[in-house]
């Protein structure tokens, strides 16, 4: 079956492995999605994409060879850096340029440190992996000194012979004329075949040769890893009856929140950099769409980290440069706010005695003490057990059997014995300190950007984000929290909602005053065909889908610059483009001026939006009350048991009713306190708070008003 095949007829996956688990959702045209959660294999992460595949043949939800499109969002790309498990790099530069990447900016984040620790990414290329050539284009791209293509071999052989897997060619202003590079690249590739190349002009074609050599470093660093991955996965999924063989594309998320084919993604990988939590945030812009809400904060709170975002009039914010470990990688990417926080954040006690949550994780393996896979150390997940929030026998719809007794044990012994605490008062502990590091998170893209958090709808993501939704809410004032349908797996859902998108980007240094629209024009001409030609090979005609301009302004003499959003029809496109870079300016720094201003880069962005498979919501055919209607309580529609639970500030134990959510007709409001399942998550409605099912399937958490 074709990639082409009409919409009632498709069957889509879509998989998000994250650090605990890896989320799979399948899209069926004309019955309701199939999800799954299961373990992360950290290993091999694709096993856990091939036995996802095995169980929904198993179940009869898929035939394999009916599947027409496969979307993946991964972090094989972050935990290689993370984890120092990259490439080994050789880096060539021009000639007295060796120790770009060692020195810097010369900037630190941490001022008053008494110990001092590398603030560069030197690990990516240490200086014995590191060679000059000569060569040299100046400033305006001429060729000053040819490149010494002997030298340049030699330097290449003699990398390759200690070891080097991959090239990092990164030459004085390259990106202004890439001649050089393209040859080197072309004279190793003849010589090493199988050697792994990246180019600078490619990767990342702008001014700063810090920034430039860190990036294309990076590239490297993380290519043969990301390649191998997708060799593995490309197998397993053909040997499962998907992939090439059989007509379903594998599509991949981008750090900007845009799908990309994997052939393409393969050149670019410092591209898939937060590719899993991009998806997260475009399944929440989605999401809040459905509500006519747009602006909204999404919290994803997984196993291993909580990723926040701010999303403003249905979109996120698009940062030009983003971090990776603390090291700058100027690669675009959807402002994202990580902090390590999670179901598994492991509970511990600092020197003082004081109790810390995070940001070391148990993850999947062995996972939180009631996991039962050896892990000894209290987790959140495991407070959230002995709290009674979690059913033990239907935790991830009952694949993973809880241990209650273990999960008591590790808090009695790690935090309640210690501090003199009950076993429920180190629980409440534990969710407390989590909520307050999650909300200070919140306050950090909030309020010290000059958002009043008030003003936006919280949308509570990932396994554990319907559980600590409220409880943030009432931190920071919030009166709204969005409940997806599938909050658990909604990266999942959100990788097979996104737009396949490329972006292209070039520097292109000229002040505003001696520009000409034409010279404009003209410059976005050269990189909309470069874009059009990435967006060809995943099967986009051209004309099809939108195309997005930005600039990169600053005023002369500015060492910083901002994204400026340009409009080529407009009446006088330039001096539109000085306006809002008056108006950005404004917002971001709290001071506008009158003064020259410069272009220093242009970027062209290119979607295409996908057509989604016709899936139907839950109980289909049952259409929204015209007004909320109250339920009464011990409604047995919906009403699965009853359960003892301790409430946030209260050590007493209380019966709280357990609810079934895919019971829930839309219209029905539901009064606290309750605890309310689904397959992938749990959430915690505590009293004085309602939930409202809406005709999209989303429960609507508010505070009940005062009469």
């Amino acid at each position: 079956m074709s990639p082409e095949a009409p919409i009632e007829n498709r069957i889509e996956i879509g998989v998000d492995i994250g650090g605990t688990f890896t989320d799979v959702v399948c899209q069926r045209p004309g019955r309701t999605p199939v999800i799954l959660k299961l373990p992360t294999t950290r290993e091999d992460p694709g096993l856990a994409v091939l036995d996802a595949v095995r169980q929904l043949e198993d179940t009869g939800a898929i035939r394999a060879g009916d599947v027409t499109r496969f979307v993946h969002g991964t972090t094989v790309a972050t935990n290689a850096v993370l984890e120092r498990k990259g490439a080994t790099v050789g880096l060539l530069t021009t000639a007295g340029f060796r120790d770009v990447l060692e020195i810097g900016r010369q900037f630190r984040q941490a001022l008053y440190e008494v110990r001092l620790t590398p603030e560069t990414p030197g690990f990516l290329a240490p200086r014995a992996f590191r060679r000059e050539v000569p060569e040299r284009v100046d400033a305006k791209g001429q060729v000053i000194i040819p490149l010494d293509e002997a030298a340049l071999l030699a330097a290449a052989d003699d990398l390759i012979a200690r070891g080097a897997q991959a090239i990092a060619i990164v030459f004085l202003f390259a990106f202004l004329n890439p001649a050089h590079e393209r040859r080197a690249a072309e004279l190793i590739m003849q010589r090493h075949p199988d050697i792994a190349i990246s180019l600078s002009s490619e990767v990342d074609p702008a001014f700063r040769e810090y920034e430039r050599t860190a990036v294309t470093a990076f590239d490297a660093y993380i290519k043969p890893i990301v390649d191998g991955y997708l060799d593995r996965l490309h197998a397993s999924l053909s040997q499962a009856g998907i992939g090439a063989g059989v007509g379903a594309p594998l599509q991949i998320m981008q750090s900007r929140g845009g799908l990309s084919g994997t052939d393409v993604a393969r050149e670019r990988p410092v591209r898939l950099f937060l590719s899993g939590p991009a998806a997260g945030v475009m399944g929440a812009c989605n999401i809040g769409a459905k509500e006519d809400l747009g602006d909204l904060i999404s919290i994803d709170i997984g196993g291993t980290t909580c990723d926040i975002a701010l999303i403003e009039q249905g979109r996120p914010g698009v940062r030009t440069e983003g971090q990776i470990d603390g090291y700058p990688v100027r690669v675009s990417m959807i402002d994202i706010s990580p902090i390590g926080a999670g179901g598994g954040s492991i509970a511990w006690l600092d020197g003082a005695g004081g109790l810390r949550v995070g940001p070391r994780s148990a993850g999947s393996e062995p996972g939180p003490a009631c996991y039962g896979r050896g892990g000894g150390q209290a987790t959140v997940t495991d407070a959230s057990l002995v709290l009674g929030y979690l059913d033990p026998n239907y935790f991830a719809a009952g694949t993973i059997a809880l241990r209650e007794d273990l999960a008591r044990e590790a808090i009695t012994k790690g935090v309640a014995e210690p501090l003199g605490l009950s076993e429920a008062g180190a629980a409440l502990g534990i969710h407390q300190v989590l909520n307050g590091q999650m909300a200070e998170g919140i306050r950090a893209i909030t309020v010290r950007r000059g958002h009043d958090p008030r003003d936006f709808t919280l949308v509570a993501l990932g396994g554990a984000g319907p559980l600590h939704g409220i409880a943030l809410a009432e931190e920071l004032g919030i009166r709204r929290v969005l409940v997806p349908p599938h909050p658990g797996v909604l990266s999942a859902q959100g990788l097979l909602d996104a737009s396949v998108e490329h972006e292209v980007a070039q520097a292109f240094g000229h002040d505003l005053s001696a520009l000409s629209v034409e010279d404009l024009a003209q410059a976005f001409g050269v990189i909309d065909g470069r874009a059009q030609d990435l967006m060809a090979r995943e099967g986009v005609a051209a004309g099809d889908g939108q195309i997005h301009h930005f600039a990169d302004v600053c005023f002369v003499g500015q060492s910083y610059h901002l994204a400026v959003p340009v409009d080529l029809s407009a009446v006088d496109p330039l001096a539109e483009i000085y306006e809002n870079f008056l108006e950005i300016h404004d917002r971001i720094n709290g001071h506008r001026f009158e003064a020259p201003a410069k272009i220093i880069n242009l970027r062209t962005v290119h979607q295409a939006a996908h057509q989604a498979a016709a899936s139907v919501p839950e109980r289909a055919g049952v259409e929204a009350q015209p007004e909320a209607q109250d339920v009464a309580e011990g409604n047995d529609d919906f009403e699965k048991s009853h359960r003892a639970i301790f409430l946030p500030g209260d050590e007493q134990a209380h019966e709280v009713p357990v609810l079934d959510r895919t019971a829930i007709r839309p219209g029905q409001r539901i009064v606290g306190p309750a605890i309310i399942e689904q397959a992938d998550t749990t959430t915690l409605l505590t009293p004085g708070w309602s939930a409202q099912m809406t005709a999209s399937r989303n429960l609507i958490l508010e505070p009940i008003k005062d009469t």
